[in-house]
């Protein structure tokens, strides 16, 4: 898990500049290895070998437990995560409570890195991301239970083996897609990342909540952001697109031919496909401001979330759906 956890770090980081410079029409790393593929390893050995600076009036017991409070809140998350069929470290019975328990863990680790710093930067930066995740944590919920109710189990094995047929964005019909897209817009709220970026927003908080952090502790917060995002696509390509299972149409051949892919490719794909829409996002959309932020929890996402696990009960509980 710890390796796979690095390896995964490394390649997001590639595929962020790579993709960012796409969008912006440059080339991104190019230098380091054949077409930059080495530059993480070197961004790597380069923070790894950076000086950890101390700070003066800064707290620094809670300064220094907070950067570890968020990776390892996000490792927790992380391990529970089903790749292949058996290949995951543990099988809940309770997988989807649990992820939304130990993922929100890493709120504590950010509140904590703003209050210890005591600088006003980290302090702002650590309230405006408090008030998003807790809020937007409650929309990533709803949308997850909407699922729940559709399978009638949290064990994250038998959500996948029951989209072996069909995924349960297709399943189950417009409200399972409305709480994927639900899901997508909160989980991306979630990891801190533009256009919910205010937390971190260089123009007014030089780095938000991390300002005074330097080399590894630094580093923990930059690996959490990215092993962030592919929680969140891992998550949603297990609840939503079917995780390991294939793509079945009902012809032979072609059942045939997509059976032979393993199925922790198939994982990887549906996951790293979803990496790429929420990074495409990140570079299209300008950053919002707190109140934008919050009213579209409060006002849009939230009572459209209630209302559409209120219409999932009632398509199972009619039975209006496909099986």
């Amino acid at each position: 898990i710890l390796s796979l956890y690095a390896v995964l770090a490394l390649i997001l980081i590639l595929a962020e500049r790579k993709i960012c410079a796409y969008f912006q029409c440059r080339l991104g790393p190019n230098r380091v290895g054949p077409w930059g593929i080495l530059q993480p390893i070197a961004d790597m050995v380069k923070i790894l070998l950076k000086e950890i600076i101390p700070l003066n009036r800064a707290d620094n017991r809670l300064f220094r437990l907070a950067s570890f409070m968020v990776i390892i809140a996000s490792l927790l998350t992380f391990g529970a995560i089903p790749f292949d069929k058996g290949l995951h470290a543990i099988d809940f019975n309770i997988g989807v409570f649990y992820l939304l328990a130990v993922s929100s863990i890493g709120v504590v680790g950010i509140m904590l890195a703003g209050w210890s710093s005591n600088s006003k930067y980290t302090m702002i930066g650590a309230m405006r991301s408090g008030a998003q995740l807790i809020s937007y944590e409650l929309s990533c919920a709803l949308s997850l239970m909407t699922i729940v109710m559709l399978s009638g189990t949290m064990q994250l094995s038998q959500i996948v083996e029951q989209q072996a047929g069909a995924w349960f964005i297709f399943k189950g019909g417009i409200p399972a897609f409305i709480a994927f897209v639900i899901y997508l817009i909160a989980g991306h709220a979630e990891t801190n990342r533009g256009p919910f970026d205010l937390a971190e927003a260089e123009s007014e908080l030089t780095a938000g909540y991390h300002t005074e952090y330097s080399g590894m502790g630094f580093g923990f917060y930059y690996l959490a952001e990215y092993l962030n995002l592919f929680v969140i696509s891992g998550i949603a390509a297990t609840v939503f697109l079917g995780g390991w299972a294939p793509i079945n149409i009902g012809v032979a051949a072609f059942d045939g031919v997509m059976d032979m892919i393993p199925g922790f490719v198939w994982f990887f794909g549906k996951a790293f496909l979803v990496v790429w829409l929420l990074m495409w996002v990140r570079w299209t959309f300008p950053r919002l401001r707190i109140d934008q932020i919050l009213k579209l929890e409060w006002k849009y996402l939230m009572p459209l979330s209630l209302i559409n696990i209120v219409l999932m009960t009632v398509i199972v509980a009619l039975g209006i759906y496909i099986k």
